[in-house]
Formats: structure tokens, C-alpha cells, sequence
């Protein structure tokens, strides 16, 4: 397997001096935004600065892949940001706001025409929408497991633009935690990506401050199945990627475990325990992340 992205790390794409900061970030890839970071005046020059960054920076070995976040399909921008950054060839696409699967279709076709273009071999460019930011979207997340999308590196969601699509005043409980509503919505998400063999990205921390609760987060998230997460700020990068790898002692019961089933038995017994086919399956995925990290 290849090994999933742990970090997506957001950079304003209209910031000439975040721009230079790229190429040291320890992110495994980072989101060049022309959406929410750009104000409506400057997003002709977000498209140049990150279509020039881009080129520049594009083959440099052992630096985050380059992704952009593009504007919404329906605010009439999405097409000028795609003829833009297409041609530089960015390693991929996140797409926010959509309503399902057929806004991902949309922008699918539109990319086999400008890869076309360009020259770009088919399906180079992946996509990672962001799958539940309107009323609607959250209904339509198994759906995307027959919507045939080659280019569908994952799926992930978000509970700001969604809480101001429901008129919600806050999509927190009063312990801190997720409200019921955003709780349903994540847990779509990640069974949505699932199967659709895709990967499942883990939304924004919002505390930057807060690295105790970001690790602790991301470490549930990875025990869920979520394979990664987005970042805000470069100093939640490192954390992210240290709770979305596999611990010494992890790998070390994957392979005991991979061992005990070595005989081709069906159940084993290790540690006290009783373990069957979903237990080896688990103990493969630990081990392939793990020799896809050290590669």
C-alpha cells in the first residue's frame, strides 16, 4: 500500500511569505487555499502565486505534496481556479461545499478535459472533498461507493460551514465535544470512505494551542479508521503525523499477531485472547502502514 497522508496543512495562497515556509513544513502535503483564506479582491493573485509556486516547487524531492483548495462549485470561481492551477499539475484537489457525489463527477470531467489540455496523464490530479459542509451532503456519503471516481483519494468533512448551513449557533456540546448532529456526520463520513475504499481525513482541531488535546484527538481518530487529519498551523503538524503513525508497540503485536496466524488456522489464541480474521486483517494494515512510512 501506499502510505495515506497524515497531514494536510492549510496555506493562505494569496501569502507570499506562508508560500516561502512550504518547502520546510514536515506536513505530507499541504493545501494551497484559494477558498476561505483569499478575500474576494485578491483571488486573481492567489491563483497566480499558487499556479507559480507550484511549478517551481512541484518536483522537489522529500517536500509535502502540493494540493489547492478550490472555491465552490456555484460561486462561478471554481472553473477560472481549475484553468489556472490545473497546467502546474498539482498532486490533487480538495472540493468544499458539495452536495454529493455528482458535484465531484462534475469536477472529474472537467479535469479529464484539462489534463487533456495540458498534456497531464489521466486521473494524475486525486480529489478529496470535503463531503458534508451543506444540509444535504451528509445524506448522500454512501453513495460515493458507486460513483466510480478513480481520482477519489478520500473523504473528509467539516462542522463550521455545515452548522452555518443548519442556522446552528454552536456545533458543540456542553462538555466540548461534538453535538450529537456533528457526531453523526463524522461517523458517516469515515463509513462513507470506507466503502468506497477510499481514505478517511479527520477535520480540523481548532485550539491551536491546545497540543495535549490535538494528540489525544488524533489518536482516537486513527483507532476509528481515520487515516489522517488537517491542520491549521504548522505546529500542529508534527503531532498530527506522530498520532497517525504506527507506536514501536504496535507494530510489535501486528506482527506477533501476523504470526500466530502463520499456520493458516482460522482463530488463534494470544495474550489471552481469542482473535479471528478481523484481527489479522487489522495487524496487516499496521504493518503495511508501517513499511509504507519507513519507504
Amino acid at each position: 500500500m501506499s502510505r495515506p497522508i497524515r497531514s494536510f496543512l492549510f496555506v493562505p495562497g494569496d501569502s507570499e511569505k506562508k508560500l516561502s515556509k512550504v518547502g520546510h513544513s514536515t506536513a505530507d502535503a499541504v493545501i494551497l487555499d484559494l477558498e476561505d483564506a483569499v478575500t474576494s479582491s485578491r483571488k486573481d493573485l492567489a491563483r497566480e502565486l499558487v499556479t507559480e509556486f507550484i511549478r517551481s516547487h512541484a518536483s522537489e524531492g522529500g517536500a509535502p505534496q502540493l494540493w489547492v483548495r478550490i472555491n465552490p462549485l456555484d460561486s462561478g470561481l471554481a472553473l477560472s481556479d481549475l484553468a489556472a492551477v490545473v497546467p502546474s499539475m498539482p498532486a490533487g484537489l480538495v472540493i468544499p461545499k458539495i452536495d454529493g457525489p455528482s458535484d465531484v463527477v462534475r469536477v472529474h470531467h472537467y479535469l479529464e478535459a484539462l489534463e487533456s489540455a495540458s498534456g497531464i496523464a489521466a486521473g494524475a490530479i486525486r480529489v478529496l472533498p470535503v463531503a458534508t459542509e451543506t444540509a444535504i451532503a451528509p445524506f448522500r456519503l454512501g453513495d460515493f461507493a458507486d460513483a466510480g471516481l478513480s481520482r477519489l483519494y478520500g473523504l473528509t468533512w467539516g462542522a463550521e460551514d455545515l452548522s452555518a448551513a443548519l442556522g446552528a449557533t454552536t456545533n458543540l456540546a456542553p462538555d466540548g465535544q461534538w453535538a450529537n448532529t456533528y457526531q453523526l456526520v463524522r461517523s458517516l463520513t469515515l463509513m462513507g470512505a470506507r466503502a468506497a475504499e477510499v481514505e478517511a481525513v479527520e477535520t480540523l482541531y481548532v485550539d491551536i494551542r491546545d497540543g495535549e488535546g490535538l494528540a489525544e484527538s488524533s489518536r482516537r481518530a486513527r483507532a476509528e479508521g481515520f487515516s489522517g487529519r488537517i491542520a491549521i498551523h504548522p505546529a500542529q503538524v508534527d503531532i498530527i503525523n506522530a498520532a497517525f503513525t504506527p507506536t514501536a508497540a504496535e507494530v510489535e503485536y501486528a506482527t506477533r499477531v501476523v504470526e500466530a496466524f502463520a499456520a493458516g488456522v482460522g482463530a488463534v489464541a494470544l495474550d489471552g485472547r481469542m482473535l479471528d480474521l478481523p484481527h489479522l486483517k487489522q495487524a496487516q494494515r499496521v504493518l503495511a502502514l508501517q513499511s509504507a512510512t519507513d519507504a
